[in-house]
């Protein structure tokens, strides 16, 4: 990697995280390009470089999150729920801005949805409507109720300040898939 490109890449990281520091403190419409170039330590000119404004900065955290998780969700594929949760908590706590600023703020509705979109389509491989405990139920129904579920126990761990540890969560949430799935 050249000098350049550590530079390039400190730089994007920086407006990265100050867009998030702020989204914590201020409401998302309050924010301007000179919030964000100020906290960030860069000018204006380097965001416009990257992004073509606050929204594209925005939609390209969530989607490089989303798509990290969905290639976690596809290299954990051949575990138990609980042990594929230890993958999922290890990346929200290694990424603890942005959840807890996706998932506890205002300005995050679009971060949830997409979240909540992820989680209900790499479940709805497990879903059999066909036999076992689930036969004849509505897998649409199953796949939203347990979405729903995860979602809102994320929220939950990130609202209150992750009051148990990542480790917990993640075996204790996948104990409760593993036993309905």
């Amino acid at each position: 990697m050249t000098k350049m490109d550590r530079r390039v890449l400190k730089s994007r990281e920086a407006i990265k995280k100050a867009i998030l520091e702020l989204m914590a403190e201020k409401n998302f419409d309050d924010i301007t390009i000179r919030d964000i170039s100020d906290r960030a330590n860069v000018n204006r000119g380097t965001i416009y470089l990257h992004y073509m404004d606050k929204y594209d900065l925005l939609d390209k955290i969530i989607e490089e999150h989303i798509s990290n998780l969905r290639e976690l969700c596809h290299s954990a594929s051949d575990m138990s729920f609980q042990e594929g949760n230890y993958v999922w908590f290890d990346y929200f706590a290694d990424h603890h801005l942005f959840f807890s600023t996706m998932l506890t703020t205002k300005s995050a509705a679009h971060f949830r949805s997409r979240f909540l979109d992820l989680v209900v389509q790499e479940y709805k491989v497990e879903v059999d409507v066909t036999e076992g405990k689930n036969q004849g139920l509505d897998g649409d129904v199953i796949l939203q109720f347990f979405g729903g579920a995860v979602v809102g126990a994320v929220e939950w761990w990130f609202r209150n300040g992750m009051p148990v540890p990542h480790r917990v969560m993640a075996e204790q949430t996948g104990i409760l898939l593993d036993r309905n799935f």
